[in-house]
């Protein structure tokens, strides 16, 4: 293999964990794609292959965008090294062409890769795959399943754009391979590809046959017919609205405008779509590389051999800053040293923050990096409060050496003629002189990639063979008609995405670690009824209660323009008071309401008998913390600051943390507004009349879905009992009738004496998440699900307490939201037979003294089901929140953290075992108070088939002196410096007897 390298002059390779197992060169240059799976065997094939080439030639890219030797190659960091080489190939092709400010389209075959260039790279310094976070620089890229193979088919109701693939092999219907429609069969259909120049046989007639199939699953569901250029183009807008979304993620979502960039596209599809995103995103310039679907090597090519230091520095300005200059010396030393070189350049970075904001911000020390930092954050947060100490979290250094490659040589290009296939005009860019001009509609071809120009653009073409688009017509109006299926789709993603925004909005401006790092916080929108229309993927127990929360609130307070409501209070569908949930009513300029913009985000500390507002003891609502009873927090655009600060002050059991309080409040508010303003712009483009149509009709493909998943249960009833850990049951019976669907739980025990109260919002919670687990469809959280769903609570149960505004009048609820939610859906699972018993608790674990509070739930064991193991330590149910980071735990509180592993063997045995649980172990620095809210400690989480039961879960205290001593699943206590805490959290249930 080295000596195969070495003749071809392969002197640089990349890897991607996205792309198929085997290996392939490019003929000819000088750059390889090595397609692997990264791990210590090609880390050590790598290595080998290095030492053949005598260790001198073989460099190896990064996700970061730089080169390794690969003798320093570690496989982690370069997870995202193929779309981190077109980034940099993105970069030099706009700074050759005069554009610093990019936003970057990457259109392969199952996905498209989007980036921000802004003069510098934008790096993050830890990469997320899926649900692992690696501490390993990477570029910032956002991956989107939309690509060439993405999969274009009907559920029932809407369009669907992937994000299954067709993948390379049957690949698309035109590959005659047997393929389903996917896009490039799309852009084949309507004109946008010369079969000719595709370079394999191009079977257009099993293209047609694909869409043909795809139309009469619609017409035999809805009894409509839709021509062939409907679904082309509706597939192409669902397309097309995916890969804008991503594009909003690296961009408006982070305080940028993409009117003030160019849209640089390649990759093989990359040019197929860039007018219409660029048209979505009120973009007006193209940027088009005369090698676009090559970009990924070049950019390797012309990447920089790179090494990174830094240095974690947790201090405060003032007081590091004159250590800086040392402290980056010492780091240049340590970078250029593992470069080998005199000769490197180097970037220093400072990350700065105010004190007690958990997201820092990048800036180069070498520049005027206290402006860069000012101008960052009133960009982002909209305001700068420049009375708050900052503090500077890290610093980094990139020693980079330039590479010595040369220019990338591709294959010989062929001359292209129209073929009489063809539906527009088709241009070989070979054909086209310095200077060319083309108004589209038309066709441009080279032998890696085709672009389509739109009408209403023009194509440039200038020194160096790249293409300028540009918009030289009004872009057509985003508010003409589609046909259902079509538009629902696109709705569909465009509600989705505010609701996203809201929560990007929130996490980037709050200041606790609960909410910034643990991401306890839920945002979504709501129609004008109140009624849940689409969400964020954030927390399940807040989610299905915001609808319920908004109606209980409007009917007590008046909500007009410019209004935002406060309220935590259960009688009005709080869930517990740590929870706070702000509402405003979204009005068009004419003063017609649309609909309500709502978020709920956990405090850690809000007061009541103990740090950490969760007290197990509480026998009454006013012991729990604040309560706040709906109130204005803005009123006609006001901010009531004052009020709301007295509320926190002078209530029975006031907070301890009055500044991140207030300053969570803000970046609640913060997102509100964004809410609102993108809902209204939605409107301004669509119509009232028609966003308020497809809020409906959203859900209505929601009541549709539960319609269907509940056909085989028809005529059927039936039950299930829990019992929590003091023996407080829970009932339920299902009646599933032809038409509605009861829920009744009477027979549950009465009001609990403790915190163990949940509230009709919680219940609803429980029941929408469960029905939602019903519908095998890809389909948004919303109250469509309830739509002939009756929920019977028995009045004064634990499940249904009665509440008065009066807070010591109302029965204490912490634990009803985290522990009886979960515990509701334990018992509806198990009526519906769904899967094993997860661990059931969500394990709150809550310690603090007189100036902090600190709050964290703790995952455990998943239930197993029919054909699937559970999974080991993960939230799951009701909770859907991270857990804090060792590093940010140890750093801010006075507690070290001993343990924290899976707890084997915890999980059910069966023919699929259940998951286990945690161990999690605290020792405490100082003196503490600790509470801790738990369930299955003596009720183990049921087997389900003849599956086995899970562990339950268990604690105990290692006193300073030795002494251990158990704790009770819900126990608070004093502790000392030098205590110890240890928690075992349960397994979840097996699944049918073992083999």
């Amino acid at each position: 293999m080295a000596r195969v390298l070495e003749e071809a002059g392969i002197t640089h390779i990349s890897l991607s964990h996205r792309l198929s197992p085997g290996i392939g060169l490019l003929p000819r240059a000088q750059t390889a794609m090595v397609n692997a799976y990264l791990d210590p065997i090609l880390q050590n094939y790598l290595r080998g292959i290095s030492r053949q080439l005598h260790d001198a030639s073989l460099l190896v890219m990064t996700s970061a965008g730089g080169l390794v030797s690969a003798t320093a190659f570690c496989a982690k960091d370069s997870l995202l090294s193929g779309p981190a080489g077109g980034v940099v190939g993105a970069a030099q092709i706009a700074r050759q062409m005069g554009f610093e400010r990019v936003l970057t389209l990457d259109m392969g075959g199952t996905s498209t890769d989007t980036a921000r260039y802004d003069g510098r790279y934008d790096y993050r310094f830890t990469t997320v795959i899926e649900q692992f976070s690696l501490l390993s620089p990477s570029l910032a890229i956002e991956t989107v399943a939309a690509g060439g193979g993405s999969i274009c088919t009907f559920d029932g109701q809407r369009l669907c754009v992937g994000p299954q693939s067709a993948g390379a092999y049957p690949g698309p219907a035109c590959y005659g391979a047997g393929g389903p429609l996917t896009i490039t069969d799309v852009n084949l259909l309507l004109g946008k590809l010369d079969p000719a120049a595709m370079g394999i046989p191009i079977n257009i007639a099993d293209a047609r046959r694909a869409l043909h199939d795809v139309s009469d699953q619609i017409f035999r569901c809805s009894g409509e017919h839709y021509s062939a250029d409907e679904l082309l183009r509706g597939f192409e807008d669902i397309a097309n609205e995916k890969m804008a979304d991503a594009i909003r993620h690296i961009s408006i979502t982070r305080g940028f405008n993409p009117p003030d960039y160019a849209l640089l596209a390649f990759g093989g599809a990359g040019g197929l779509h860039a007018c219409r995103i660029a048209d979505l995103l009120q973009m007006n310039t193209i940027l088009l590389p005369y090698d676009s679907g090559l970009l990924s090597a070049f950019g390797i090519g012309k990447a920089r051999v790179e090494r990174f230091a830094s240095r974690q520095v947790l201090s405060s300005l003032t007081e590091c800053l004159p250590e800086l200059p040392t402290i980056f010396d010492a780091l240049c030393r340590e970078a250029g040293g593992l470069l080998q070189s005199e000769t490197c350049t180097f970037t220093r970075l400072i990350f700065l923050r105010f004190k007690g904001q958990h997201f820092a911000l990048e800036a180069n020390f070498d520049e005027d990096w206290r402006g860069q930092f000012e101008q960052q954050y009133r960009r982002l947060f909209g305001y700068y409060p420049g009375h708050l100490p900052v503090e500077v979290e890290s610093v980094k250094v990139i020693a980079a050496l330039d590479s010595e490659l040369r220019k990338l040589d591709t294959p010989a290009r062929q001359a292209f003629t129209q073929p009489a296939s063809a539906a527009y005009p088709v241009w070989h860019w070979e054909s086209l002189p310095d200077g060319a001009a083309l108004d589209g509609p038309a066709i441009l071809l080279n032998p890696f990639a085709t672009a389509f120009i739109e009408p209403g653009w023009q194509l440039t073409l200038e020194a160096g063979r790249n293409a300028v688009l540009r918009r030289v017509a009004p872009a057509p109006a985003l508010s003409n008609p589609q046909r259902e299926a079509i538009a629902l789709e696109l709705f569909t993603s465009r509600f989705t995405a505010i609701a996203e925004e809201m929560g990007a909005q929130l996490q980037r401006t709050a200041f606790s670690v609960n909410i910034k790092e643990r991401l306890d916080f839920s945002c979504a929108l709501l129609d004008a009824d109140a009624r849940l229309l689409v969400n964020a993927p954030h927390i399940p127990v807040h989610l299905g209660s915001l609808g319920i929360c908004a109606r209980l609130v409007r009917e007590a307070i008046d909500l007009g323009p410019g209004d935002v409501v406060i309220t935590n209070h259960p009688k009005y569908g709080g869930s517990h008071l740590p929870d706070i949930t702000l509402l405003c009513a979204v009005y068009t300029d004419e003063g017609d309401l649309i609909g309500y913009a709502i978020n709920r985000a956990h405090h850690a500390e809000i007061g009541g008998k103990r740090p950490g507002s969760m007290p197990p003891d509480a026998a009454c609502l006013v012991e729990e913390g604040v309560v706040f009873p709906p109130m204005y927090l803005v009123k006609a655009g006001e901010v009531q600051w004052d009020m709301i600060e007295k509320q926190l002050r002078e209530a029975p059991y006031p907070t301890r943390s009055l500044s991140d309080n207030l300053a969570d409040l803000n970046a609640a508010l913060a997102s509100l507004r964004a809410g609102a303003d993108a809902l209204r712009k939605l409107v301004a483009d669509h119509g009232l009349d028609q966003v308020r149509y497809y809020m409906n009709a959203l859900q209505d493909h929601a009541a549709a879905a539960l319609d269907e998943a509940l056909a085989d249960w028809r005529g059927c009833i039936v039950n299930a009992e829990e019992k929590l850990d003091d023996g407080s049951v829970i009932k339920v019976a299902i009646h599933i009738g032809e038409k509605e669907v009861e829920i009744d739980f009477s027979g549950s025990s009465p009001v609990h004496p403790r915190n163990l109260n949940a509230n009709i919002a919680i219940v609803y919670s429980a029941v929408i998440y469960v029905l939602r687990l019903l519908c095998q469809k890809d389909i948004p959280l919303n109250e469509g699900l309830m739509r002939q769903v009756q929920v019977v609570l028995p009045d004064d149960s634990f499940l249904h307490p009665h509440f008065v505004d009066d807070p010591n009048r109302c029965p204490a609820v912490v634990g009803g939201n985290t522990e009886v939610s979960q515990r509701l859906v334990d018992t509806l699972l198990k009526a519906l037979q769904l899967a094993a018993c997860s661990q059931g608790t969500m394990n709150n674990f809550l310690f603090g003294n007189s100036r902090f509070g600190y709050y964290e739930t703790i995952g455990g064991g998943a239930g197993a089901g029919s054909g699937f193991v559970g999974r080991s330590a993960v939230h799951q149910h009701m909770t859907n929140t991270r857990i804090t980071d060792p590093e940010d735990l140890e750093w801010r509180y006075p507690a070290r953290l001993l343990r924290f592993a899976i707890r084997r063997g915890s999980g059910g045995a069966g023919q699929w075992p259940g998951g286990d649980g945690i161990i999690r172990a605290f020792e405490f620095l100082e003196a503490i108070e600790m509470t801790l809210l738990s369930q299955h400690r003596h009720v183990a989480p049921y087997g389900m088939a003849g599956g086995s039961d899970g562990k339950p879960g268990r604690q105990f205290l290692i006193a300073k002196d030795g002494r251990i001593i158990p704790l009770d699943g819900a126990d608070s206590r004093s502790l000392e410096a030098g205590d110890c805490v240890v928690i075992e959290t349960p397994g979840g249930g097996g699944w049918g007897e073992g083999r």
